[in-house]
Formats: structure tokens, C-alpha cells, sequence
């Protein structure tokens, strides 16, 4: 007995041992403990499995972007925060062989609130200097979860006109301060299906407002079809109900922003 009891301790010992090497491994690559914990989680997701990697992913014949220049703003979905960064950025990249900005920080909204939100992001951040044949802006989830203000509608194309402090407000200048200084395609993106009635709201009035405004929505929220799949499929393509993960940007939104895509750009 006193032997199993000396080898069980041991065995634990070396375990301990060897998280604690991992997660220093982690550390010294950048990643920190907590990221490489997260990572973990990450990769336990079925989605993420290595069959679902994005270097399948083959150039469309006679791609409409190829060697064009597309922007996307967003948070944690566009950033791929479940799907080892692999998002829908990197999937219209190889599909359509365009150049790629991706401008994405987890966790931030549309309404201005400090640095590291969308409107502040997009005017640091990307250069009036640049061009920029798309522009694609993700309708975040996050403005939904803290309950910001929709906000009223402003018919105006002044920048100072907005308050940016609103949902409505900051899409109105997003819009507007992508088209002014980069004269291309504005398109906005819904996550697909969750029930949120914020979020619902914000879809809402997200066609309100493309009705004022020259832009375009992908709207996967509302689009039936589109979020008819089965319960094993979204297991595979969810990694939870507002992010996917590798394989749901490579399956099942990626095709669905391609044919859209597209239909755009043919109008």
C-alpha cells in the first residue's frame, strides 16, 4: 500500500510538473497562462479539428476580388477568437485571393467608448491613405450583451452629426466615414441566429437605417434557410452561440458570405 500511495504521488507530482512547464512554455511564446489555457479549450472544440483547416480552402475561378484590397472590422468573430484566428477575413482571403485588412480586437463594440471600439479602431487604425475595393464591418454581438442605446436615427452624412455613443449613431458614422474617405462598397454582417432581443433590435434598425445609406447587409440573423442545419452540425459549426469555430467559418458562413459577395458586387 505504501508503495502505490508513494507512486500515485509521484505521478501527480510529474503531472503538476509538467502543466506547470506547458503553461511557462505558453508564457515565453506570448500567450500567457490564461491564452494558453484558452487554447486548449479551443482546440478541444470539434470544429476546430484538423480536418477543418483552412488550407483546403481553394481561389475561386475568376474571382471579382482577386488582388483587391478588403478591410473588415469587427470583435472576437472577426477576429476568429474560437477558431485559432481562422475567421471569415481569412476565408474570403483565400477563396476570393484578395489583399487583406483585418481589423479586430475581442470584446469591443460599435458605440464608442474608449480605444479600443470600432469607430476609434477604424480612424487610429487604418489609413485614409490606404484603398480599399470593400469594406466590411461586423454588427457587433457585444453592444447587445451590455445593452448600449439604439439610439435615433440622424438622416444626415456629416460626421459631427452622430452620436457616436449610440448603436445608431456609430453605424451611421461608420458607414459614412468608410464611404467619404475610401469611396468603396460599405457591407455590414449579422451573426448567425441567437436570442438576444438587443441584437434583434440591432438588425432591425440596421435596415432602417441601409435605407438612408448606401451599404449592404449579409444578414445570416434572419435568414431561415441559412440557419436551417442540424443540431450535429451546429455542435460542429459553433463553439458557442456567437462564435464560430474553424470549421463554421469554412462550411457554413464562409460559402454564404461568398454568394453574397457576389451578388453584390454584380449589381
Amino acid at each position: 500500500m505504501k508503495a502505490k500511495k508513494i507512486f500515485k504521488i509521484v505521478v501527480m507530482i510529474i503531472l503538476v510538473l509538467a502543466v506547470i512547464e506547458l503553461i511557462a512554455i505558453g508564457w515565453l511564446g506570448g500567450i500567457g497562462p490564461l491564452g494558453f489555457l484558452m487554447k486548449i479549450r479551443v482546440d478541444q472544440k470539434l470544429g476546430n479539428a484538423k480536418e477543418y483547416s483552412f488550407h483546403s480552402i481553394e481561389l475561386l475561378n475568376e474571382s471579382p476580388l482577386k488582388d483587391k484590397n478588403v478591410c473588415i472590422l469587427g470583435s472576437s468573430v472577426v477576429y476568429g477568437m474560437y477558431s485559432n484566428q481562422d475567421s471569415i477575413g481569412e476565408y474570403l482571403e483565400k477563396r476570393f485571393g484578395c489583399n487583406l485588412t483585418k481589423e479586430a480586437v475581442s470584446g469591443t463594440t460599435l458605440v464608442d467608448q474608449d480605444e479600443k471600439s470600432y469607430i476609434s479602431r477604424m480612424k487610429n487604425n487604418l489609413s485614409t491613405e490606404d484603398t480599399y475595393d470593400l469594406f466590411i464591418c461586423q454588427l457587433s454581438t457585444n453592444d447587445a450583451t451590455t445593452g448600449q442605446p439604439i439610439g435615433d436615427i440622424v438622416n444626415s452624412t456629416n460626421l459631427d452629426d452622430f452620436d457616436t455613443s449610440t448603436i445608431t449613431g456609430a453605424i451611421s458614422y461608420i458607414v459614412c466615414y468608410a464611404e467619404q474617405n475610401w469611396n468603396c462598397q460599405v457591407v455590414f454582417f449579422t451573426g448567425s441566429y441567437y436570442e438576444d432581443e438587443n441584437y434583434d433590435a440591432m438588425v432591425d434598425r440596421l435596415y432602417e437605417l441601409q435605407e438612408i445609406y448606401n451599404f449592404e447587409i449579409i444578414d445570416l440573423y434572419t435568414n431561415e434557410d441559412f440557419n436551417n442545419v442540424s443540431d450535429e452540425a451546429y455542435v460542429i459549426y459553433m463553439a458557442d452561440e456567437i462564435h464560430p469555430t474553424r470549421a463554421g467559418y469554412r462550411d457554413w458562413w464562409g460559402p454564404e458570405f461568398e454568394k453574397r459577395i457576389i451578388e453584390i458586387l454584380n449589381k
